[in-house]
């Protein structure tokens, strides 16, 4: 298990080193695809050998592979892989032949440091590396030099950096509440914390849970935390989207449940899932508002995540069996639909030269193939089935009925209903309504672009259609390490 956790992380750390070593543009593109596969090929069975062996700690405790890590894991691998082969054909697109090298080495170090977040045991080490993908995937967002792409870039940094300074008090504050309880110098884990939860100041507790919630649910993108995500994804180009949205935003949210699981220890659950309630409720609200009023195509893309990582948060606060199962089925579906958005409104933007969507018509007649994978992936984001993402909402609404939230379970439902009628009445513009004349003769798209978007649909449809039981199960001893069963 150890040498699968490690290979997950080595291979694009070899690739970063041969990408700086051989610096050719092509073969920088395939050292970079080849880690992501070895990556993803070491995260697969990852979450079959902890339900076997049950979780292991490594390295004097510093790294865990447990369920949950091993789940964010394997999402984050799936979106690296599907990311690295579309940026082969996309990259070639933009006309930055001298400077793929860097892209590719600063790509694989982004996937590197979502990969190592949720191996870290140590909540102080867990933060260096939400910090670190911050660093690395700024200069991806700015990588196209536009003045929009350099200042969404510094919007980026700015206020995410703020979140997470936020994050590191409410780190600090954690080891010094158990300190209390464990002696002042003491090794700080996620078990050791949990240990001595029950015997903290419960205030402390819930003051370190706040900042916390409010630190990572900057990087997570939750409102009112969430102003420098529609700018970062609309001006970075769309595999670093991809990653942004499909890898990044479930990476940080590991570290809010991780220290929501300490507040149920702490005697302090009740105001801590209630304010994670508000927020995803709000994040939903906010992006309703905002999905229905959109004008560029890519920062719609944009505030669907915001959406759904509302929908996430709204799972993790109904806590219970069904609560918890959908938010986590809901990460592999968004992961795996995001991607495939993404990819779409890259191909879609290149092609018309705008990112307007007023500006996009006939994308069915121009794109047939890719535009029915893309029409079919705007319909599975708004939540319809029979995809996956219906499967992990009507789940997380049946974890809120179930613990007794029936309030924010009717306001979520009326506010996925707007989303979905504004989210579509998008694309019926772009591919009906539009007098933008389609020319079928530059349909043309590489290989490249059109393959990982057969790899996202395909599965979303399948986990739609069919939730497996031994994934039900897996979910389920999540939930009971977590105090789902609650």
């Amino acid at each position: 298990m150890l040498a699968l956790a490690l290979i997950t992380v080595l291979a694009p750390a070899a690739a970063i080193l041969l990408i700086g070593v051989t610096r050719h543009p092509r073969l920088a593109a395939f050292l970079n695809l080849a880690a992501a596969v070895v990556s993803f090929l070491a995260a697969l069975p990852l979450p079959v050998l902890t339900t076997m062996r049950g979780p292991h700690l490594f390295w004097s405790g510093s790294i865990i592979v447990d369920r949950l890590g091993a789940w964010v894991q394997l999402c984050t691998s799936i979106v690296y892989l599907l990311s690295s082969i579309y940026a082969v054909g996309y990259m070639r697109m933009l006309d930055e032949e001298a400077r793929l090298p860097r892209f590719y080495a600063l790509f694989a170090g982004f996937g590197l440091t979502t990969l190592v977040g949720p191996m870290m045991n140590n909540p102080g080490l867990y933060w260096i590396a939400i910090e670190l993908t911050t660093l690395v995937s700024t200069f991806l967002v700015a990588f196209e030099r536009a003045p929009e792409a350099i200042e969404a870039g510094w919007k980026y940094i700015i206020v995410v950096s703020g979140g997470i300074s936020l994050a590191l008090l409410g780190t600090v504050l954690s080891y010094w509440n158990g300190s209390f309880v464990l002696g002042p110098r003491y090794d700080m884990t996620w078990a050791s914390l949990a240990r001595a939860a029950p015997h903290t100041d419960p205030m402390l507790a819930l003051l370190s849970f706040l900042l916390v919630l409010i630190g990572f649910g900057t990087k997570v993108g939750l409102a009112p935390m969430h102003t420098w995500l529609p700018d970062a994804h609309s001006e970075g180009p769309a595999p670093v989207s991809a990653m942004l949205s499909g890898a990044l935003l479930n990476t940080a949210m590991i570290g809010i449940v991780r220290y929501l699981a300490l507040a149920d220890q702490a005697g302090v659950g009740r105001i801590s899932h209630s304010v994670l309630i508000a927020l995803g409720v709000f994040s939903l609200f906010v992006a309703a508002l905002f999905i229905v009023r959109q004008e560029g195509i890519k920062r719609l893309m944009a505030y669907s995540s915001v959406e759904h990582m509302g929908v996430i948060a709204l799972g993790f606060g109904f806590g219970g069996p069904f609560g918890i199962a959908g938010a986590l089925y809901h990460m592999m579906n968004h992961s795996l639909n995001k991607s495939l958005m993404f990819f779409g409104a890259g191909n879609v933007m290149r092609s018309y030269g705008t990112k307007e969507i007023s500006h996009i018509g006939g994308v069915g007649l121009r794109f047939p193939v890719m535009g029915a994978l893309w029409l079919a992936g705007a319909v599975a984001i708004t939540g319809a089935p029979p995809f996956g993402l219906f499967q992990a909402e009507f789940s997380t609404l049946r974890g809120g009925l179930a613990t007794g939230h029936v309030l924010p379970v009717l306001i979520m439902v009326v506010l996925l209903i707007v989303i979905f009628i504004g989210f579509l009445n998008h694309f019926r513009v772009m591919y009906y309504e539009s007098s933008i004349a389609p020319a079928a003769e530059a349909g043309a798209l590489s290989v490249w672009c059109t393959v990982p978007m057969w790899c996202a649909l395909a599965p979303l449809l399948v986990l739609g259609l069919w939730w497996p039981e031994a994934i039900w199960n897996y979910f389920g001893t999540i939930a009971h390490v977590l105090g789902g069963a609650r």
